[in-house]
């Protein structure tokens, strides 16, 4: 998959809930905190930030699920119950979509990856950087623009 193939569009597990891409993600990333290690039921999970115009819902409707409190509104179907994208408070400029959501993510690689102090020993992804933590919010902008110059 490349920019070129935009739109990208995907669904929960049971199909319930449809969703669109128009835009080129911004960053993808991977995050190993306990929080997303629980949330997935795997050893990390895995973001494409997607800008909020480029992101669309096409059939369903998705309901917040996992924490309820003001940090994030995580979405979930409400049938199948699969974690599909994230809003962050007070950042409405991206939607961090879970890209195995995506019919096809061949084109999905993590270029950062987050919480490394926090990660599972076996735990490898491949992420072109690695963050004991976050970033700092000053260091986003370079490793945006790092990202989108390179083909997807």
């Amino acid at each position: 998959m490349s920019e070129n193939a935009l739109p990208w569009e995907g669904g929960c597990r049971c199909g319930q809930v449809r969703l669109k891409i128009s835009a080129k993600p911004l960053l993808t990333m991977a995050c190993h905190c306990t929080g997303c290690q629980k949330m997935s039921s795997s050893a990390y999970s895995l973001s494409a930030a997607v800008p909020t115009e480029g992101f669309e819902v096409t059939k369903g409707e998705p309901v917040i699920g996992g924490l309820h409190g003001p940090e994030a509104h995580h979405y979930f179907c409400p049938n199948c119950m699969t974690w599909m994208f994230t809003r962050p408070e007070g950042m409405d400029w991206f939607v961090n979509v879970r890209p195995t959501m995506l019919d096809d993510l061949g084109w999905f690689t993590p270029f950062i990856e987050t919480w490394t102090s926090e990660k599972l020993a076996f735990a490898e992804t491949g992420a072109r950087h690695s963050y004991p933590a976050l970033p700092e919010m000053d260091a986003y902008e370079g490793l945006v623009k790092e990202y989108m110059a390179q083909e997807i």
